[in-house]
């Protein structure tokens, strides 16, 4: 009896994992379709199969648009961002985490509170203060936010992971004359390979699609992303939706690409953090 109860509860949690994952890929399924579709098609069979695979809608996309420029754009602001913020994240939650001082709870609630006021709030007062520091349409200042909007998540992760590791490693490497640093780089570092993992998916995927910050901080045409630069399909009063869904399609997919190569790590770290 007891097995066959648990045979049926897990058959249930298995019918709706399909269900969750059905209904999340479903809008996937429909913009990839959507691709291959002239906007009357659209209108008229949205959910049907295409009439035609063809590849007009991509080779309009590659003559009309900048989209090799807009990708290259969107690749490098994503990977400076996350660089710069694993890296300063972790050297800051590496401090708070493995080393005593007083304040070391204020300085982490004092990261943690950036969690609480969404960035965007204060786009007036950031655009004037970039705008004085000569930032506004560059990358640098496009970064720099984005930077500003990871950390506090980033240190949060990361901290919370870099406390469960065990002291006596750290303790037997400087006994052996390990520095700190070679400590943290060496030792540290590779342990909490998961969470670094987690922190660079976890903002990756909005500054990669992220469509607000580059509307306001970025005015030419060469230094748009991805997401700004697909606008250019979108008239006042007409908007050709295949083009629009096969330039969507393209965006997604090196996003997606890396969330499967680092799925693995991804859910090894949210497994091991659950556990400690």
């Amino acid at each position: 009896m007891k097995n066959s109860n648990e045979w049926i509860k897990n058959g249930f949690i298995q019918a709706v994992l399909v269900l969750n994952a059905l209904i999340m890929l479903y809008p996937l399924v429909v913009m990839v379709l959507s691709s291959f579709k002239k906007n009357a098609e659209i209108f008229t069979s949205p959910f049907a199969l295409p009439q035609s695979f063809g590849f007009d809608n991509l080779q309009k996309v590659w003559d009309e648009t900048n989209f090799v420029r807009y990708m290259l754009n969107s690749f490098g602001v994503t990977a400076a961002s996350i660089i710069l913020i694993l890296v300063f994240g972790t050297m800051a939650a590496y401090a708070i985490a493995r080393y005593e001082f007083r304040l070391s709870g204020a300085v982490l609630m004092f990261f943690i509170s950036g969690m609480t006021v969404p960035l965007k709030l204060a786009i007036i007062p950031l655009f004037i203060q970039l705008d004085a520091l000569h930032l506004v349409d560059t990358y640098a200042g496009l970064v720099l936010v984005y930077v500003a909007m990871g950390l506090p998540s980033a240190v949060f992760i990361m901290t919370g992971f870099l406390r469960t590791l065990p002291r006596e490693l750290e303790e037997s490497a400087r006994i052996d004359g390990a520095s700190e640093l070679l400590i943290m780089l060496k030792i540290m570092l590779p342990l909490a390979r998961p969470a670094m993992v987690i922190v660079a998916i976890q903002n990756a995927v909005p500054i990669w699609n992220d469509f607000f910050f580059p509307l306001i901080l970025i005015t030419s045409d060469n230094l748009k992303t991805l997401p700004q630069g697909l606008t250019v399909f979108i008239g006042e009063f007409t908007t050709d939706w295949g083009v629009m869904f096969t330039g969507l399609t393209l965006a997604a997919l090196p996003i997606t690409l890396l969330y499967i190569v680092l799925s693995k790590q991804f859910i090894a770290g949210i497994t091991q953090g659950a556990v400690k």
